[in-house]
């Protein structure tokens, strides 16, 4: 039996989340169909775009992604403290991006009077969209519609597009998250796609490799600009795990780069079972064993199920939110959190 989406997505336990979804049809997402010959390489800048674009309307940030051929990776950040600062207007602003709005809300615009029983719809409007604007659901929900619908058109077909529901996963701590960020970053190296970082096309890596190569054009025209370029940038990171209070990624780039780069090595098809000698610093800091870190590497995504993080936190997590339901990853949690 499935679960509702509130049990499974909780902001005040956790605002970073794994999400996961499939293409239901044999025709590829992206990718090539080497059936019919057909490319659908395009539709992985459709994703990129979008989840831009939204991540610009809703308060939610893009830590990573990956657009694999017939699914795709995203690891996204609630930013509760920019849904708190979100004046009226702004609410108003963002949601009618998305959806038509409503006369009520352009009356409140426009500057015009508004009666009685227009204020307290209003209230009401204004009180649902904002908690929609922080909602990974709506977020999956605006993203999944347009890129099936545009889909479908150019099959020429109608139907679901998508493999049921997207696949959500808590990521309750910066072990769990950092494992999670990695493991969708390594995405093509592990399918043998790719075969460097700056190789793995349509990742959140590639994309934050590149910008570091890229020198800064303040005069730049943004017309000459392709779509994802104008959008919002990935999520920053915010410095060293320890430090509070943090609005980003808790740890130094430079740091994550240093450990992506070791293993994505070490999980090469052709240097199976090849550690290097030397351990990158992050793992050093949170106590982590490299072959431990590498296993999770590989198979973050079958260690768990709903929720990765402490034993004893995704056991609390479980209890608040499922009512004590079985909770699977003990040993692999255990492996990323060794007792001090």
């Amino acid at each position: 039996m499935t679960s509702a989406r509130r049990t499974l997505i909780d902001a005040e336990s956790t605002p970073f989340y794994h999400i996961i979804n499939r293409c239901v049809r044999r025709a590829y997402l992206c990718g090539e169909d080497k059936l019919t010959g057909k490319s659908y390489e395009h539709r992985r800048g459709w994703i990129v775009d979008k989840i831009k674009a939204l991540s610009n309307i809703f308060c939610i940030d893009i830590c990573a992604y990956a657009v694999m051929n017939n699914h795709y990776h995203l690891v996204l950040n609630i930013d509760m403290d920019k849904a708190k600062s979100l004046s009226h207007r702004e609410i108003i602003t963002r949601w009618c991006q998305i959806t038509k709005g409503h006369d009520v809300a352009t009356k409140y615009m426009n500057g015009d009077a508004l009666i009685e029983g227009e204020r307290i719809l209003l209230d009401g409007l204004l009180t649902e969209w904002h908690e929609r604007l922080s909602s990974i659901s709506w977020f999956m929900r605006c993203l999944n519609e347009e890129i099936a619908r545009r889909s479908n058109r150019e099959d020429e077909c109608k139907g679901a597009f998508w493999e049921g529901r997207f696949k959500s996963q808590a990521l309750l701590d910066e072990q769990a998250l950092l494992a999670c960020m990695m493991y969708v970053d390594l995405n093509p190296i592990r399918a043998g796609i790719a075969d460097t970082l700056q190789a793995s096309d349509y990742t959140s890596i590639q994309e934050r490799i590149n910008a570091l190569n890229t020198p800064d054009k303040p005069n730049n025209d943004e017309s000459t600009l392709i779509p994802s370029e104008r959008l919002n940038p990935l999520a920053k990171f915010d410095g060293a795990a320890h430090l509070a209070p943090q609005s980003g990624i808790p740890f130094h780039f430079c740091d994550y780069l240093q450990l992506i780069d070791w293993t994505g090595r070490a999980i090469r098809p052709d240097k199976r079972g090849f550690i290097d000698a030397s351990r990158p610093k992050l793992l050093d800091e949170l106590g982590i064993s490299s072959d431990a870190w590498i296993t999770s590497a590989k198979e973050f995504r079958r260690q768990y199920s709903g929720i990765s993080g402490r034993w004893d936190a995704m056991c609390a997590f479980k209890r608040q939110h499922h009512s004590g339901q079985w909770c699977k990853g003990k040993a692999s949690s255990d492996a990323l959190h060794p007792s001090p």
